[in-house]
């Protein structure tokens, strides 16, 4: 019975005590799940409590069911936007991203490991694909704002690479222990049956569930345990049957998710606590289980392939996988750069050991240090290398808070809280007066908030700094409101620098704008304005802003996205609604070197 209690305690002490660390992490500006990793090592054989764990079956089943919880997670919050700007350029990357990566990098370790080239390609193949675990937690929680395109392709990338990932280490592994009995075809045969079963149970199961759903009623706090062993259900199931697991759960997520309903009105904040624990489980067990003397021993393994990984082979079949989806180059300079390495690497790498082939513990050190230094480098230099590639959005039309209550089984309301920032419009007005410049019937003030006291709201009340709004809303007003409560003259600045001084609707015409009367009567100024020579200049003035703007672009349009008009003036997409038509357009002028 001590043992046992003992076991609990380490293991709650460990867990509080790497839940406890994350307030430090955007203090020192140091990737949430690396501090993980750190509670796990200062705990394990060669740190403080002098753990001895070398349990990698266990650490297996812990890894596979924590990654597959953080796919669910992730799925739930994946929008069908997303997958309008992101599925095909993600799925390439997802497929041929990775199979490139992992030659170019396969090559590369074998000639610096001087190993055979089957052991080179494992080596290449563990540390190949992005890790979901790390994706989801630094773009979601990291405080930048992408640009959708870049996010969504990032984000369904790390969800849909790990089928391909593990098929290639498990093929590679077998590859090493029996190279006679192993075909071209029957891998590939094996690659189909894993996507196609994958996708198949995800989908079937994810619209099963999605309408099983509203039609039970249940404690509130049970629809995300219901959800949680329904997707552990269908990746075990899918699992074994031949299929890829983690493929089904992440799409079962994304169907549920998409189909919002009154059940599933709690289950968002307790799958985060779902994902969360299982991060903290996932990375403190991981840690605990690497020993960090073997890890030292091959550090300069570990940054060679990390620095070719970053710098070379994750660039090379980052542009060639989608470039022909017309992205631009800081674009896809900006997702080279955030491949991130996390617990699927680490994770896959205990595969080689359980097998028992010759070396793999060395192939697990040099895994784990590839994620360290990925975590490191790339996990927290994500808001420098957003400006550097200029895929950053500047926006101050976003809540504080949102609470969804659902009155039915079919109509919710939407709590928004909006905090009043230093010289915002929303100053010295009343809350009603700023809800009835947008809508007097869908917006009605819920509660105002004052030095976290609930303040009574009378015809006399005016809004200092500092004060939060409580907002129930029917309908979509929740960024006009915000602008009124977050537009500051800083943030005025940055969004007027991004976007330009005017805003344009998408149905004027471009030759309407008086900015460009002079230019069109004179022949030289529109020559130099045509960007086909092929187009008359009657053609391009004729057209729209939006006509001259999906022309030139080519590709599912994102806010953020900029036309040059000439080397003076440019249109950047400000607003698009949920369909991906465009709202709002900004005329910008170039500033022109002195």
């Amino acid at each position: 019975m001590d043992t046992l209690n003992i076991l609990y305690l380490v293991g709650a002490l460990l867990i509080f005590a790497s839940i406890m660390a994350s307030t430090l992490s955007a203090r020192l500006g140091v990737p949430l799940l690396l501090l993980f990793l750190m509670v796990g090592m200062l705990a394990g054989e060669e740190g403080i409590l002098g753990i001895e764990f070398s349990q990698y079956a266990i650490a297996n089943f812990v890894g596979q069911a924590a990654l597959a919880c953080i796919l669910l997670d992730g799925g739930l919050r994946t929008s069908f936007k997303s997958f309008r700007v992101g599925l095909k350029p993600a799925v390439t990357l997802a497929t041929w991203g990775v199979l490139a990566t992992v030659m170019i990098l396969g090559v590369f370790v074998t000639w610096l490991l001087d190993v055979d080239w089957r052991f080179g390609l494992l080596m290449a193949a563990i540390v190949g694909s992005t890790d979901a675990a790390a994706v989801f937690s630094l773009l979601r929680n990291g405080g930048v704002k992408l640009n959708d395109r870049v996010q969504a392709t990032l984000e369904l990338e790390s969800g849909a690479n790990d089928p391909l990932a593990i098929l290639l280490v498990t093929g590679l592994i077998a590859l090493n222990v029996d190279p006679a009995g192993q075909t071209v075809l029957g891998f590939l045969g094996l690659l189909l049956q894993q996507l196609s079963f994958g996708l198949g149970m995800g989908l079937l199961f994810g619209y099963l569930l999605a309408r099983l759903l509203p039609k039970i009623h249940l404690a509130e706090g049970m629809y995300a345990i219901l959800i949680m062993s329904a997707g552990l259900a269908v990746f075990a199931a899918t699992n074994l049957i031949g299929g890829s697991g983690f493929l089904a759960i992440y799409l079962t997520g994304v169907l549920i998710g998409n189909h919002k309903v009154r059940s599933t009105e709690h289950v968002m904040r307790v799958m985060d606590s779902f994902a969360w624990l299982s991060q903290a489980v996932l990375f403190v067990v991981l840690g605990l289980l690497v020993t960090p003397s073997n890890v030292i021993d091959v550090w300069y393994y570990s940054v060679g392939i990390a620095a070719f990984m970053i710098l070379i082979a994750r660039p090379i079949a980052v542009y060639t996988s989608v470039k022909p989806f017309k992205f631009k180059d800081r674009e896809i300079g900006f997702i080279s750069w955030v491949g991130l390495r996390g617990a699927v690497p680490i994770t896959l790498a205990i595969l080689p050991v359980m097998a028992g082939i010759d070396n793999a513990f060395m192939l697990f050190d040099i895994a784990f240090g590839v994620v360290v230094l990925s975590l490191i480098l790339q996990g927290t230099t994500i808001p420098i290398m957003a400006n550097l590639f200029k895929v950053r959005i500047p926006t101050n039309d976003d809540p504080k808070e949102e609470h969804e209550v659902w009155v039915s089984d079919k109509a919710s309301i939407t709590l928004y809280e909006f905090e009043v920032q230093s010289g915002a419009f929303a100053i010295g007005r009343h809350p009603m007066d700023i809800s009835k410049r947008i809508s007097s019937d869908e917006i009605s003030v819920f509660a105002l908030v004052r030095r976290q006291r609930i303040v009574v709201v009378d015809e006399d009340t005016k809004l200092k700094f500092g004060d939060s709004v409580w907002y129930a809303m029917r309908g979509d007003h929740a960024r006009k409101i915000a602008k009124i409560f977050n537009d500051t003259t800083l943030d005025r600045k940055a969004i007027d620098d991004f976007y330009g001084d005017w805003l344009l609707s998408p149905s004027v015409k471009l030759g309407d704008l008086p900015f460009f009367t002079a230019m069109m009567q004179s022949e030289s100024l529109v020559d130099s304005l045509q960007s086909d020579p092929k187009d008359s200049p009657k053609t391009m003035w004729e057209q729209t802003v939006a006509e001259y703007v999906t022309g030139n672009l080519g590709t599912a349009l994102v806010s953020g996205d900029t036309v040059a008009i000439n080397d003076k003036w440019s249109l950047v997409i400000k607003e698009m609604d949920d369909k991906g038509k465009l709202r709002t357009i900004g005329l910008k002028r170039q500033e022109q070197p002195i």
